[in-house]
């Protein structure tokens, strides 16, 4: 459709109906205060429906379509600002034949009067997208617990070429979702649903819908019986599952003819066979599958323990999760209609509770492969906002602009963090704190994981006496250190806690889990629920407990655990909703929307309480929004498996380009195989380069911190200091904090011009297609080209270097022309990072935590081959006088032409700002291969003292 101009195909539509004698009416309209309201009824080329254009400013509309004569909806967002402002340049309506315009100084947006598609086009007429027409299953009447809503769904067309970003963090290591592939927006340990797409054309979707969410493919899946089976010995209608003694396999306990396999929760355990041990059980699938279809196939797994998949003789996949932590992985394969392939699934269940779903989802039809759809369960309205730019960041720009902007993350928040599940005893997290000074590897922050508290307790947020004797001084101990110190806070209450009563008394908490009288796994295990945070007085309820428990006491940031809510990770989605049951609304309706509620509370409690002190949150789940509340996501409970690494490299980028720029991941995964508690010498040295490995890439995100289950994740419980591990992780940490300058003015970018540190490489490359679907590098920054080792063994890697920029090793400043493809060296103790072409990287001196000193002293790495900018922020680093212009800058400019750097006046000023420093300053280029490990040669020394001055360096 958007490749014709719209007004010929409505002229094209009107021919057609007069000569086949229907009626040409066309829709009606009128004027609002800022934009147009469009009515169909009645007509033969439209559904019935109202449909609201909203220019809420000239590169951003508001696009409403509802079923006609439906009141337009009137809730109160929980993406967009209460403070959003309009500003609009300029707005007219107006019809030529059968097409609206509405016109702003940057857009054109042409509504087709008959079918009531809309077109998006720049100010000079270029399409830049369009909408499939919607159709009579576009609004579904649904009910759920009272609340009537709508099913919706609505597509859009999209160019073959372009690259979609965003919607997210998933595992499943996509970085273009330009592929046909099916995305599900929805909370869940590991995986965060986001309904925001970027493209690589300049624009950006905020679907405005708070409920679970299929995006891409909205076509449901198969289940695994809509291939034909054979069974390995040649029968039709099943594979064969074999079930043997995993350690004896020629001991078969059973054998059975299975055609589903669909044992995704807790309910389905029952079709598994009932007297069977599965955690010491082989369960092989064997047979062929044929499909009715020709052209990619993708193969939906989900499963805990270990996984084997070989088609046609092949191995496919090879992973690992634990049985209470189902992951998920696709396979993609091409088929031929009734062409037979061979499968051989292997699976070893991991536990009691043992998981394994298998769906897939047929080839897209010719007329849905330029086609995105986003289907969600329940709305009031089909409900989105179109926002256009210059370059994606003016995208994510707009974004913020309608959802908030993120605040600067405090300074100390940029350096090392140390984890573990979990520090048991005051005595540990001690001894931990103080080895760390005694061995002067840096660290900033410490983090005390959940059950601090006594085991019956859950959500007093009141540590165990037996274990943490004085929780006062142990804070006050850790301070004294020059560590701060973040805690685990769940939004969850035990039945026995002792704050339980007053709670439920007052109607602050979900009841329908303490009535179905679930428990957790803790001790004997206990029942318990979540708190309401869609209610304000159960936020101020909550935060005033973790103030007088907490804050109090001096705890300086939040960690908030399983808040998709993850009141059971394996109960199926049905259970879920019935137990999440928000004040606001039903749970159908509200299910993605908990963790920006409950961050919404903590964020609000502690500026209120204590308005100058800045708030950081960690926070397992992530919706729209829930950036200006000053939350940082990590992945949850990944896997301690090179597959898992690599994984996370997409799955934070496009969590970052989905407009949320704080990311990170447990460096080194969370969830550990056996193998690896008492290991054999082969497995303990992989364990080793695992976590270095996992160190390196962990050093260039927006938070660096180490956290897993045993084994101990400190560098000193890793490896000796001798071992080539334990040297490399203590660089990377000593390296994040040279880079500190750099790293704290990126998020002083980000709050100031929306920017974004983890960038997809197509966000600055946008020419070259070659970066649109790479998944396994990134550039932190306008600079460093970052590139993680993800495999056991390696010691090269295959890098491409877009193109239009010449590139120079991080390390030694070997340069390298882009637009190729090279083999990395990635030796044990390095990753390979690259800086781009007309780069000024500042690089400090190394510290033991970020206050230690002023960063008087910075060498400025000058990046020859192209001008060059950079602007260094400096504050107080832990207040909001930054938000009053509390703050300095300076501004670095390089001419490559005369080869010029100018260091600009200083501009601004704050409570101890430097008057005086010395910049060191090295040209990188052909001529001179210098890198930050390498003798700096030829420097030259600016003794500054914010006055501005030039420096010719060639």
């Amino acid at each position: 459709m958007c490749k014709l101009h719209l007004t010929i195909l409505c002229s094209l539509l009107f021919t057609v109906l007069q000569a086949i004698g229907q009626s040409a009416d066309r829709a009606t309209y009128q004027k609002t205060d800022h934009g147009v309201k469009i009515s169909f009824a009645g007509l033969p080329t439209s559904v019935d429906q109202d449909i609201y254009l909203d220019a809420i400013r000239d590169d951003i509309v508001r696009v409403t379509a509802l079923p006609i004569n439906v009141p337009f909806p009137t809730r109160e967002s929980l993406i967009v600002v209460d403070s959003l402002h309009r500003l609009i340049h300029s707005l007219s309506v107006e019809t030529e034949r059968d097409t609206l315009y509405l016109r702003t100084a940057s857009l054109v947006v042409a509504t087709c009067l008959r079918t009531g598609q809309i077109v998006f086009k720049d100010k000079n007429g270029q399409t830049i997208l369009g909408e499939r027409k919607r159709e009579s299953n576009s609004f579904r009447p649904e009910s759920y617990n009272g609340d009537s809503f709508y099913a919706l769904e609505q597509g859009f067309e999209i160019e073959e070429n372009e690259g979609l970003y965003g919607l997210g963090q998933h595992q499943n290591a996509v970085m273009n979702y330009n592929n046909g592939r099916r995305v599900t927006l929805l909370q869940y340990n590991t995986e965060i649903g986001m309904p925001f797409l970027l493209s690589s054309k300049n624009y950006g979707l905020l679907w405005h819908n708070y409920a679970i969410t299929t995006a891409g493919d909205i076509r449901p899946l198969h289940p695994l019986n809509a291939f034909k089976l054979t069974s390995k010995e040649g029968l039709d209608g099943w594979l064969t599952a074999t079930y043997a003694h995993r350690d004896h396999p020629d001991s078969v306990w059973l054998s059975r003819p299975e055609s589903i396999i669909d044992y995704s929760y807790l309910t389905d355990q029952h079709k598994l066979p009932n007297d069977i041990t599965l955690a010491k059980a082989k369960v092989l699938y064997e047979g062929q599958i044929t499909s009715p279809y020709t052209g990619l196939h993708r193969l939906h797994f989900k499963y805990s323990g270990y996984m084997k998949v070989w088609i046609d003789g092949e191995l496919q996949e090879d992973r690992w999760r634990e049985s209470w932590n189902a992951g998920t992985f696709e396979i993609a394969k091409e088929m031929k209609s009734g062409e037979p392939h061979d499968i051989r699934i292997e699976w070893l269940p991991d536990g009691g509770e043992s998981y394994f779903t298998l769906n897939w989802q047929s080839p897209l039809p010719e007329e849905l492969k330029h086609t995105f759809s986003f289907a969600s369960e329940a709305g009031d309205a089909i409900d989105y906002y179109f926002i256009h730019g210059k370059h994606m960041d003016e995208v994510i720009s707009g974004y913020r602009a309608l959802s908030g902007k993120a605040p600067i993350m405090p300074l100390w928040s940029f350096g090392f963090w140390q984890s573990r599940e979990r520090y048991k005893t005051q005595q540990e997290i001690e001894e931990v704190a103080q080895e760390f000074r005694k061995r002067r590897i840096p660290i900033d922050n410490i983090v005390q994981d959940w059950s601090y508290w006594a085991e019956h307790d859950w959500g007093s947020h009141d540590f165990d006496k037996t274990r943490f004797p004085d929780p006062d001084g142990m804070i006050q101990d850790l301070h004294d250190k020059n560590m701060r110190i973040m805690i685990s806070v769940w939004p969850k209450i035990n039945e026995e806690s002792s704050v339980y009563q007053d709670f439920n008394d007052r109607g602050w908490l979900y009841p329908r889990n303490i009535y179905d009288g679930r428990k957790d796994w803790i001790g004997k295990g206990y029942t318990s629920t979540f708190y309401d945070p869609f209610q304000q007085e159960a936020r101020q309820g909550f935060w005033d407990l973790m103030n007088e428990k907490l804050y109090k006491k001096g705890v300086d940031a939040w960690w908030m655990d399983a808040s998709e809510p993850d009141v059971h990770s394996n109960i199926s989605l049905a259970e879920r909703k019935a137990v999440f049951q928000p004040a606001l609304g039903s749970s159908v309706r509200y299910y993605n929307t908990f963790p920006l509620m409950n961050a919404k509370g903590i964020y609000e409690g502690q500026r209120q309480t204590d308005p100058n002190n800045r708030v950081f949150i960690l926070t397992r789940s992530y919706f729209a929004g829930q950036q200006r509340y000053s939350a940082a996501a990590w992945s949850g409970d990944i896997a301690s498996r090179w597959h898992d690494m690599k994984d996370q490299i997409a799955a934070g980028i496009n969590f970052s380009m989905s407009g949320t720029p704080y990311w990170t991941m447990d460096a080194g995964g969370f969830l550990v195989e056996k193998r690896f508690h008492k290991p054999q010498a082969q497995d303990l040295e992989e364990w080793r380069e695992m976590n270095t490995r996992w160190y390196q890439y962990g050093a260039f995100l927006p938070m660096f911190r180490a956290h897993g289950q045993f084994p101990f994740r400190e560098p000193f419980n890793i490896a000796g200091e001798d071992h080539q591990g334990y040297k490399s992780m203590v660089y990377y940490i000593n390296l994040r904090y040279k880079l500190l300058a750099y790293n704290y003015s990126l998020a002083a970018k980000t709050f100031f011009d929306d920017y974004t540190m983890i960038r997809g490489l197509a966000m600055d490359f946008p020419q070259d297609r070659e970066t649109y679907a790479l998944n396994d590098q990134y550039l932190w920054g306008p600079a460093l080209l970052v590139n993680p080792v993800t495999e056991k063994g390696a010691i090269q890697r295959s890098v491409y270097l877009p193109k239009d920029a010449d590139w120079y090793d991080l390390y030694q400043g070997t340069s390298f022309k882009g637009g190729q493809t090279i083999q990395a060296d990635a030796p044990y103790e390095r990753i390979p990072v690259f800086v781009r072409s007309g780069s000024i990287l500042p690089i400090g001196k190394e510290l033991q935590y970020t206050g230690e000193h002023p960063q008087h002293e910075l060498t400025l790495y000058v990046y020859d081959g192209a001008d060059a900018s950079f602007e260094l922020y400096e504050d107080e680093g832990d207040n909001y006088n930054y938000e009053k212009g509390q703050y300095g800058t300076i501004a670095f400019t390089y001419e490559q032409a005369n080869g010029t750097l100018t260091i600009g006046e200083r501009v601004g000023k704050f409570a101890g700002m430097l008057k005086n420093r010395v910049f060191h300053v090295v040209l990188v280029s052909d001529q001179n291969q210098v890198g930050i490990d390498s003798p700096q040669g030829n420097r030259k020394t600016v003794r500054y003292r914010g006055k501005a001055t030039s420096i010719v360096l060639k």
